[in-house]
C-alpha cells in the first residue's frame, strides 16, 4: 500500500508554474495601448521634414469629421411655395368633337333597290342635286298612263270645242236650238275639267316617281355614304350623310355636376388635339337634358372665326368659369387628406412645421383651388409625404411660375 506522505517545496513550486495566468487589468491593457501608438508615432514625430505633414492631415482629417457630423446633424431641406394671391381663372377642361352646322341623314320615302349612285364621300353637293337613284318601273309606267291620259282629255276638249263652235254658229243662224247650244258648251266644260283632273293624276304619279330619284336637301358635301349599288333598302335605311361647308360647331358631353355652372355665351379655348395653335369660341347652347346612359348634358360652343375643320375631329376645349382676382392655388400633391379633411403643411418663421386645415373649390381643376385658410406669405410644404408635423426643417422656395395654371 502506498502512504500520502508531506509534500515538498519543490513539488509546490513546479504546481505554481504550470497554472495558467489571470488577465491583466483593463487600465494596464489600454496604457499599453497608448504606449504601443506613441512608439509607432515617435519615427514620425521626430522627423522634423515630414511633421507639418502630419499635422496638417490630422487637422483635415478632424475637420472632415467635424463636418459630417454637421451634416448629419442638421435639419433637412424641403420644397415650398410661398403663398401669393393672384389672378385665377376657374376653368373646366372637357374634349369635344367637331360638327357642322347642319347635319342631315339622307332616307329614301320609298322602299326598293339602288340601281345608281352619283355621289361617295367628299363629294360637294349643291341643293337638289340627285344623289341616288331607286328602281321605280311601276311608278314611271303610272306616269306615262298618265300623260297619255293627259293627251286623251286634250284631244276629247279639242273635239268639244269644235262641236260647241259649229252649233253656236248654227244657232245664230236659228238652224239649231238653244238646248243644243247649252249642250255642247256642257260637253266642252266636261272636257276640260277631264283634262285638268288627268293632268293633276299626271302629276300626282310623277312626283312620286321622282321620289325614287333621291336629291340633296342642301348644299354641303357628302361626309358618309354607308350603301352600295343594288342594295335593298327601307325609308329606315341611311343613304347619305350631309354636312354644311358654311361652319362648325363643337359638342361636348359634361359631366351633370359641372354643367350647372355653365351658361351661353362664356368664352373658352380650344386647340386641335395634338395642336398647341389656340383659336377662340364661346358657349352657344347647354342642353336641359340630361342623358341617362352618361349622366352628362350636351354642350355646343362656335369659334369666333370661320374655320375649316374636318367633321369629327377631336378638340380639347378649356371653357373658362370664373375669374378670381386675388385667388390661391396650391398643387393638389400638397394637400395631404384632400377628399375628407383636407389640410396642407406650413413652415412657420422658426422652420417648425406646422399643419393647417383648408377649405377648397369641388371643381376638376389641376391645382386645387383654396377658399379658406391661407393667407399671403404661408410657406406650404410641396412634398409633405418627406416631413411630419413639428418637424424642424430648412425651406428651399420654390417660384411660383413652376406651378401650371388653372
Amino acid at each position: 500500500m502506498f502512504s500520502a506522505g508531506p509534500v515538498g517545496k519543490s513539488q509546490r513550486m513546479t504546481e505554481a508554474a504550470s497554472a495558467p495566468e489571470p488577465p491583466p487589468p483593463i487600465k494596464s491593457l489600454a496604457r499599453r495601448v497608448v504606449d504601443d501608438l506613441r512608439r509607432r508615432a515617435k519615427p514620425f514625430l521626430s522627423d522634423r521634414k515630414r511633421r507639418p505633414f502630419y499635422i496638417a492631415g490630422a487637422v483635415l482629417g478632424a475637420v472632415l469629421v467635424a463636418l459630417l457630423v454637421w451634416l448629419l446633424l442638421r435639419p433637412p431641406q424641403i420644397a415650398v411655395l410661398e403663398i401669393r394671391p393672384s389672378s385665377v381663372e376657374v376653368a373646366l377642361s372637357v374634349v369635344a368633337r367637331v360638327r357642322p352646322d347642319n347635319l342631315v341623314d339622307v332616307r329614301s320615302p320609298n322602299s326598293g333597290q339602288i340601281i345608281r349612285l352619283l355621289h361617295d364621300d367628299g363629294d360637294i353637293v349643291a341643293l337638289g342635286a340627285p344623289l341616288a337613284i331607286v328602281r321605280s318601273t311601276v311608278e314611271q309606267a303610272q306616269t306615262d298612263a298618265g300623260s297619255a291620259r293627259v293627251a286623251a282629255a286634250r284631244a276629247e276638249v279639242t273635239r268639244a270645242r269644235l262641236s260647241f263652235n259649229r252649233t253656236r254658229t248654227l244657232a245664230d243662224r236659228g238652224f239649231a236650238s238653244v238646248a243644243a247650244l247649252d249642250e255642247a258648251r256642257a260637253a266642252l266644260r266636261s272636257a276640260e275639267a277631264a283634262v285638268a283632273a288627268a293632268d293633276a293624276d299626271r302629276r300626282a304619279f310623277a312626283a312620286q316617281t321622282g321620289e325614287f330619284t333621291i336629291r340633296a336637301p342642301m348644299a354641303g358635301i357628302v361626309l358618309v355614304r354607308p350603301i352600295d349599288n343594288g342594295q335593298v333598302i327601307s325609308p329606315e335605311t341611311t343613304l347619305f350623310q350631309l354636312g354644311s361647308r358654311d361652319g362648325v360647331e363643337l359638342q361636348a358631353d359634361v359631366d351633370e355636376a359641372y354643367a350647372d355652372a355653365l351658361r351661353p355665351g362664356m368664352s373658352a379655348r380650344a386647340a386641335l388635339s395634338g395642336s398647341d395653335e389656340i383659336f377662340a369660341a364661346r358657349i352657344t347652347e347647354v342642353s336641359p337634358r340630361v342623358d341617362s346612359t352618361t349622366g352628362g348634358r350636351l354642350i355646343k360652343l362656335a369659334p369666333l372665326e370661320a374655320m375649316n375643320i374636318p367633321p369629327g375631329r377631336s378638340v380639347d376645349v378649356t371653357i373658362i368659369v370664373e375669374r378670381r382676382e386675388a385667388g390661391i392655388v396650391v398643387p393638389r400633391q400638397a394637400v395631404v387628406d384632400a377628399t375628407t379633411e383636407p389640410k396642407v403643411y406650413v413652415v412657420d418663421q422658426q422652420g417648425i412645421v406646422r399643419v393647417r386645415a383648408i377649405s377648397i373649390a369641388d371643381w376638376p381643376s389641376l391645382n386645387a383651388i383654396v377658399e379658406r385658410g391661407l393667407v399671403a406669405g404661408d410657406r406650404v410644404v410641396l412634398t409633405p409625404v418627406e416631413t411630419r408635423v413639428q418637424a424642424r426643417v430648412r425651406v428651399r422656395l420654390e417660384p411660383p411660375t413652376s406651378m401650371a395654371e388653372e
